[in-house]
């Protein structure tokens, strides 16, 4: 495994063309209890990891309400208030939560203005200056959360929006009420459901999120990953990470962990340089491993 860790290596993109944030960011999902739900297990080192994130030059951390629920969002504001300058906190609304591992989106506008003033409030921010929508729910028009959300953004509650779990009927759909500039979706190197969404926003210049980058640790290690791993002296998380790196520099991963342990194996993944070659078989592989595994799992996309 690679010992040196230069986050720098990963590039940096500009979130809404004027936040820059280093392309290796930290999701904030897994720093709590078993199911997304209740504290975590251990709560010094979930606030460690945080601490150790910033340390390593992350700079982007991505968060949500229904993290806990709120948990996550208390446990951030705890390690790292107050912010450095340079750290962008983006977090997102819309689920609501029931108990572990369920989640019901509710779309009505007092509820999403009530998620963005309750995170602003954990969060000890006047302004949110990303929030993403986490779910485009069903119980109300998609016309009229996204013109709730514009009308927050034009009173300053918020600055800069995206999307999560979307289509790109729905993106463009979005565009009408305000400027998307993030689509957070699941993709990672052999689940490629959201193939045609990656493409449309790096056509758009939208960054691209992709959630569970390492397909929750439960990826296949195929013939060239593994070759891969031996030659770059790397861990199969590793380089899962450096593919989705270098599939451009829109693509903004954010692996997640309540360990500092995993934390710096998951960020030392900026240094690994992919060949063209490489990335190539790779995502071939990928791709093989996705088409006999795609109908036999549950997808999630909807477009509409």
């Amino acid at each position: 495994m690679l010992q040196t860790i230069d986050i720098s290596k990963a590039g940096t993109y500009k979130i809404g063309g004027e936040i820059e944030i280093n392309r290796m960011g930290f999701g904030a999902m897994r720093i709590v209890g078993k199911g997304v739900w209740g504290e975590p297990e251990d709560r010094n080192e979930a606030i460690a990891t945080l601490k150790r994130a910033v340390e390593l030059g992350v700079n982007f951390i991505d968060t949500a309400d229904s993290y806990g629920p709120f948990i996550s969002e208390d446990l951030i504001c705890e390690a790292l208030y107050p912010y450095p300058s340079s750290l962008l906190i983006g977090t997102k609304g819309g689920h609501t939560r029931h108990g572990p591992d369920i989640w019901r989106p509710i779309g009505s506008p007092d509820y999403l203005r009530q998620c963005v003033l309750m995170s602003m409030r954990r969060l000890k921010l006047n302004e949110i200056r990303f929030w993403q929508l986490h779910r485009v729910a069903e119980d109300t028009p998609a016309e009229v959360q996204f013109e709730a959300i514009a009308k927050m953004q034009q009173e300053g509650l918020i600055c800069h929006v995206g999307l999560s779990a979307v289509g790109i009927k729905q993106i463009e759909k979005a565009q009408q009420f305000f400027k998307v500039v993030s689509v957070q979706n699941k993709y990672n190197l052999i689940n490629r459901e959201s193939e045609a969404v990656v493409q449309y926003c790096q056509d758009n210049n939208i960054a691209f999120i992709p959630y569970a980058p390492l397909d929750q640790g439960e990826f296949t290690q195929g013939d060239v990953l593994k070759e891969i791993m031996k030659s770059k002296h790397a861990t199969a998380r590793q380089v899962a990470l450096a593919w989705l790196l270098k599939r451009g520099d829109f693509m903004i991963p954010i692996p997640g962990t309540g360990k500092v342990m995993h934390l710096e194996e998951n960020v030392a993944a900026a240094n690994i340089g992919l060949s063209d070659a490489e990335y190539k078989y790779l995502s071939q592989e990928g791709a093989e491993i996705w088409g006999k595994r795609k109908n036999s799992v549950k997808l999630y996309l909807k477009d509409e």
